[in-house]
């Protein structure tokens, strides 16, 4: 296992490609055609339902099983399905393993994953699962704190509790789509509205597609590009962002009460790597809890830094995900239990 392992990270709207080498260090791969010879190829799945938890070696029966999940997560694991396909095809002689989202979140205790629904649809599987678990995975390694409180902010967007490392509650739900708004998705709204629109003749795939592909900064502003919207004057990108942040604190606030206070708040993804705008509007929100940012080392935040003031008592960490060391991990330790067997 001392070679590179591909990781295939098919996200809704991008395929990356990297090489992660035995000491970690990783490298970008432009195509599966370029890939430098590989001892596994991992793949990052986002739902893996209630059978598909631990990092699983890919077979015929997995990949059933996977198609079966599309409908629960159908911007990444549709893309993700197709990806395990093409690198099969084009890397026939090395094993590959899927590793899933929401393997993190197993953790979460009852209280946190049961809905208060008639046991009827409970026993069908309807759940918390939580999503987002390698990149919270990777940020709880870098900051280690008792009462941690990890913002994943990109095109999709949790929050998540860590309590002494382990998640006990998280916003993302049966599905992505529960939770705090992100690029495409509306974040909280009440299910009575949908059925609502239901009732009123919006049908289901019409309703399906607003839910997941026009919602959220989009559906608000006509873009899910928080860069863009950071340079646009309009009232409505100030709203959407305004609304975005908001959502957020009320999030993190939320996941305080899980922890029984906060220790730290990390910030990780696109948006809460490169976002200074975003992380200050979100930590303002938050004083009351004790959270403040240094204006200065916010605003030139670049790569893995520290921006909280001297007089906040809650450390404010910007991670850069590293999903993708995550993934090689569970790969190799998976690869190298399966050897001594």
């Amino acid at each position: 296992m001392g070679g590179p392992v591909l990781v295939v990270n098919a996200g809704s709207t991008s395929l990356k490609l990297t090489a992660v080498a035995a000491d970690e260090e990783s490298s970008p791969v432009a195509s599966l055609a370029q890939a430098p010879p590989v001892v596994a190829v991992g793949h990052r799945v986002v739902h893996g339902g209630e059978r598909l938890q631990d990092p699983t070696v890919i077979d015929p029966a997995v990949i059933e099983e996977l198609e079966r999940l599309i409908e629960l997560a159908p911007l990444h694991n549709a893309p993700a399905v197709a990806a395990i396909g093409t690198a099969q095809r084009a890397l026939p002689d090395v094993p590959h393993v899927a590793v899933f989202d929401t393997a993190f979140h197993r953790t979460l205790p009852e209280v946190a994953r049961t809905y208060l629904l008639p046991a009827r649809f409970r026993e069908r599987g309807i759940r918390r699962f939580g999503f987002h678990g390698l990149s919270v995975e990777w940020a709880a390694g870098r900051v280690r704190a008792p009462r941690l409180v990890v913002c994943h902010l990109g095109g999709g967007s949790s929050v998540t509790a860590v309590l002494d490392g382990h998640s006990v509650d998280t916003t993302m739900g049966f599905t992505p789509l529960e939770g705090v708004p992100g690029a495409t998705r509306p974040g909280p709204v009440d299910p009575g509205s949908l059925l609502y629109l239901l009732r009123e003749g919006v049908s289901a795939a019409d309703l399906d597609r607003a839910l997941e592909h026009e919602s959220g900064l989009t559906g608000l502003a006509g873009s899910g590009d928080v860069a863009a919207l950071e340079r646009d004057p309009s009232p409505q990108a100030a709203l959407a962002l305004d609304v975005y942040a908001y959502r957020v604190a009320q999030a993190v606030a939320a996941m305080a009460t899980a922890l029984g206070g906060l220790d730290a708040l990390a910030f990780t993804g696109g948006v809460g790597e490169h976002s200074s705008r975003v992380r200050a509007a979100i930590c303002r929100r938050l004083a009351f809890l004790g959270v403040a940012v240094d204006e200065s080392a916010n605003e030139q935040a670049a790569g893995e830094a520290a921006v909280s003031s001297k007089e906040s008592s809650v450390l404010v960490q910007v991670v850069p995900a590293r999903e993708d060391v995550v993934i090689a991990r569970a790969v190799r330790t998976l690869l190298a239990v399966d050897s001594l067997r």
